[in-house]
Order: structure tokens, then C-alpha cells, then sequence
């Protein structure tokens, strides 16, 4: 039997800088595995003054496990879209979202979409958005079976 974990999401703090940094490296080895020619290994994924400012505009958020260690990242931005062909929207996107690759499939992704979903009735918003890499499957189908749909699709042409 397998014991349901207790999840916290909440807003990140300065102390959380290393352990979501090494979160965020778990996903950029994956691209780069995926994609080397689009994603490179670096060590500044994330300046500790870029992490001070998405936490002062409270748009950084750590997912806690029951023994207060960080097990998840989220950082959001709140888009405004209006103009002569677009009704006017605001949303939530996603801007970057990771959970520690020994956490993955316990329902910590779906707990920060709980999160998300209070946070858009909160600020009174039409949608939460976030864009997937193609090869990232597992992502994929569990932004699915929550619930995302579809609403774009990126493409591109690497042959001359």
C-alpha cells in the first residue's frame, strides 16, 4: 500500500535558491539530452538576483514534502493579451515548472495545478498556459490527463 504523500505548495523563499536550481538542472539535462542542439549545460540556469526578483514579485513557488524539502518548482507570469484581433485575456503561463526526478509521478505536478487553479480564481483569470517540449512525453500526458488541451503547435524546419 502506498502511503499518499502530504504536498505543500507555497511561495519560495531566498533559502530555497540551491535546492531549486538543482531541480531546474534535473529538466535542462533532459532537454539537452533531447535537444543539444538547442539546450547547453550551464551553471547559471537561474542568477540568485533573477530567483530574489520572482520571489519579491511572488511569481516563484516550491513544492514541500512532508519533511520541508523542496520536491518542486513553478515560477509563473501573468500575460495580458488585447488588440484589433484578440478579445482581451489574462492569464497565467507557466514559465517554468520542475519536479525532483525522485518525486516524479507522485502527483506533485498536479498538486501545482490544483495550486494554479486557486490562483486564477484568486486573480480572476481566463486560463492557465504552458508550452511542453515535444519529446517530453511523460510531461505531456499528465498535463492531459489534468486536464490542458491543445491550443497551439509549434513546428520547425531544420533542413535547408
Amino acid at each position: 500500500e502506498r502511503r499518499i504523500m502530504q504536498i505543500q505548495i507555497r511561495a519560495a523563499m531566498a533559502q530555497d535558491y540551491e535546492a531549486a536550481v538543482k531541480i531546474l538542472s534535473q529538466v535542462q539535462d533532459m532537454h539537452v539530452e533531447w535537444r543539444p542542439d538547442i539546450y547547453r549545460h550551464t551553471s547559471h540556469l537561474m542568477a540568485m538576483e533573477e530567483f530574489q526578483q520572482a520571489t519579491e514579485d511572488h511569481t516563484f513557488f516550491v513544492a514541500e514534502n512532508e519533511k520541508n524539502q523542496v520536491i518542486g518548482v513553478l515560477q509563473i507570469m501573468v500575460k495580458h493579451v488585447e488588440g484589433p484581433a484578440h478579445t482581451t485575456r489574462d492569464f497565467i503561463f507557466v514559465d517554468r515548472m520542475a519536479v525532483d526526478e525522485a518525486y516524479r509521478g507522485a502527483g506533485v505536478g498536479h498538486k501545482m495545478f490544483d495550486f494554479l487553479k486557486g490562483l486564477k480564481a484568486e486573480k480572476n483569470m481566463d486560463a492557465i498556459e504552458l508550452q511542453v517540449n515535444a519529446k517530453n512525453t511523460a510531461a505531456y500526458e499528465m498535463y492531459r490527463k489534468y486536464g490542458f488541451t491543445e491550443k497551439s503547435i509549434n513546428l520547425e524546419l531544420l533542413e535547408p
